[in-house]
């Protein structure tokens, strides 16, 4: 009994275990450390790297157009360098971008800028057509014989027919119709644009149960035998259409003292090669020029009444 007690141990009480009272200091560091930092940064933030912003405000006017100035405080002047002591907030002025109005106003003006431009080439263009063919026909012995004006299509050759290309009531060439077309259709060659010949008639009436059924029949085949005769000229055909417009375009009113004269006629069309929108323009600057159209030739009173 005594070896068994001998054996046993006695135990002792179990101590509770002692509270850090010390945690607090680690919090503490914590927030130091934390508050540290806040101030390197902060202090970092404060601090601005002159050249770099010199840099980043040179940049800046390049892009937006207009200087960017640093405001560093009263008394700066425009020599001093960009933020020399940072003694103040910097304020950095913007010019605002452009709004979408004033694009678009810009870039109208340039096109209008442009389209003026291509009208005005053109016209010059056309009016040396012009000059060629009334210094040919002068050379030829036919001053006077073709009225020029240049419209929205182009360049238009108004060649009376009476007395000069037809007689009344007839598509057959005359001699001195076929002397003309031999002296403007060189300058028509060598022109790259198509060429409209239309043909037309006075509003008389074709003489009934004589050889056209209409002025119809008639204007055509007076413009298809002015394209036929160029085409035998040099002037190539795929350049060339021919239409009739009858009377239904006359170039003075039927009260006019010359109406059966003028509106009997074979019309030469060089069409215009600019834009649409540049071909408008072309009346305006016809109208604003000085030159005067010159008098066509004199009618014969026994051709007067017919188509």
């Amino acid at each position: 009994m005594s070896g068994s007690h001998g054996g046993r141990r006695k135990k002792h009480p179990e101590h509770e275990e002692h509270e850090n009272h010390e945690r607090w200091l680690v919090s503490a560091f914590d927030m130091m450390t934390l508050l540290f930092v806040l101030f390197v940064v902060l202090f970092a933030m404060s601090k601005v790297d002159e050249e770099k912003f010199a840099a980043l405000a040179r940049g800046m006017a390049e892009a937006f157009g207009a200087p960017v100035q640093a405001i560093t405080g009263p008394g700066t002047s425009e020599d001093a360098s960009i933020l020399p002591a940072l003694d103040a907030a910097v304020d950095v002025q913007i010019p605002p971008a452009p709004s979408a109005e004033d694009s678009v106003d810009t870039a109208a003006a340039a096109e209008a800028t442009a389209v003026a431009a291509e009208a005005q080439a053109q016209y010059d263009a056309l009016d040396g057509v012009r000059e060629q063919i009334d210094t040919a026909l002068t050379a030829a012995g036919y001053a006077g014989a073709a009225r020029y004006e240049i419209d929205e299509r182009g360049l238009v050759v108004h060649i009376v027919s009476d007395p000069v290309l037809f007689d009344a009531e007839s598509a057959t060439l005359l001699t001195q119709g076929r002397a003309i077309l031999d002296a403007v259709a060189p300058a028509l060659a060598a022109l790259p644009n198509q060429l409209d010949v239309e043909g037309h008639a006075n509003h008389l009436p074709v003489t009934p149960g004589g050889p056209w059924p209409s002025n119809w029949e008639l204007s055509a085949s007076r413009a298809s035998t002015v394209v036929r005769y160029l085409a035998g000229d040099g002037v190539p055909e795929v350049r060339m259409a021919a239409t009739g417009y009858s009377s239904t375009r006359p170039m003075v009113p039927q009260t006019d003292p010359g109406a059966i004269t003028l509106n009997r006629r074979v019309d030469i069309v060089v069409l215009s090669t600019a834009s649409a929108e540049a071909n408008e323009l072309l009346p305006g600057l016809e109208a604003g020029t000085a030159a005067s159209p010159t008098t066509p030739a004199p009618t014969t009173a026994t051709e007067g009444g017919h188509p």
